[in-house]
């Protein structure tokens, strides 16, 4: 079995479409427009979740009308976003046939299928002509991938001449090797986390720019800390969860995660870099 076979069968759910429709019914919300509040903590799979989003969108500086490439897209909750809120058009890309299958779904209850939609792909050889889109964007995808050169390569191929890709990434805190399992890698077979410095020479090295560089640790671990003092009451009436989606060890995989970030051995960096004019 190949890397992208493991990854692919990391985030594997069998009937994810369904068991989707069925969390919603039971939450109430089987019929009717799906709001991005509702969602959130079901389709921003990353740390910080929507507030997350929110940020490195802002910094990215997305403007009306941008034609966005969301790299390593899931069930859709950042494109979404970015549709909604800054009234552009994205596509996104996901490995897993299952989250695009889910994501067409919940966009279709949101209301956005002029705006957004879903393929399955490989970032690593994108289905796109040269400098098709405005600005790229990936959160929590690029610790799966090992050839971050191919990875950097494909996006810029794609990207227009000062159009920007937008990353939030965990990193190589520097600290030793991970606890696992985490949210991307059950080990360190298909974890390939870079140090900042690494990141960034594998994007000089395909020719960006860097236009800013946000550590987001602290930010992360704080976050973190607030949505564990939620009792397990409380979030065990919430069938919107992540759990739904990962399976019944992701509670161990977000604290090994939490825990790896207050041991510095990985860190979180939100990155704005663009293709030179």
């Amino acid at each position: 079995m190949n890397d992208t076979e493991k990854i692919r069968e990391h985030y594997q759910g069998d009937n994810l479409r369904a068991r989707v429709e069925a969390a919603l019914e039971a939450a109430g919300l089987g019929s009717g427009h799906l709001s991005q509040t509702v969602l959130a903590p079901l389709d921003q799979f990353h740390m910080r979740g929507l507030a997350a989003t929110v940020d490195l969108a802002a910094a990215a500086a997305i403007k009306s009308g941008d034609k966005v490439l969301d790299i390593g897209s899931g069930l859709g909750g950042p494109s979404r976003y970015l549709a909604s809120t800054y009234n552009c058009h994205v596509q996104g890309i996901d490995l897993n046939a299952e989250f695009v299958d889910a994501a067409i779904f919940l966009s279709e209850r949101a209301g956005l299928t002029e705006k957004v939609a879903y393929t399955c792909a490989n970032a690593l050889s994108l289905p796109f002509k040269l400098q098709t889109f405005d600005a790229a964007w990936t959160q929590h995808v690029a610790m799966n991938i090992a050839d971050r050169d191919s990875l950097y390569a494909e996006i810029f191929r794609v990207l227009r001449p000062g159009g920007r890709l937008a990353i939030y990434d965990v990193v190589d805190g520097g600290a030793g090797a991970l606890h696992f399992p985490v949210p991307w890698s059950r080990s360190s077979e298909t974890s390939f986390l870079l140090t900042n410095i690494a990141m960034l020479e594998a994007l000089e090295r395909q020719g960006f720019r860097v236009v800013s560089w946000v550590d987001q640790t602290t930010a992360g671990i704080a976050w973190a800390i607030e949505r564990a003092r939620a009792s397990d009451a409380v979030r065990s009436r919430d069938p919107l969860d992540l759990n739904l989606v990962m399976g019944t060890d992701f509670g161990a995989m977000s604290q090994n995660f939490v825990k790896n970030l207050v041991e510095s051995r990985a860190g979180l960096s939100q990155v704005v870099v663009e293709r030179p004019t």
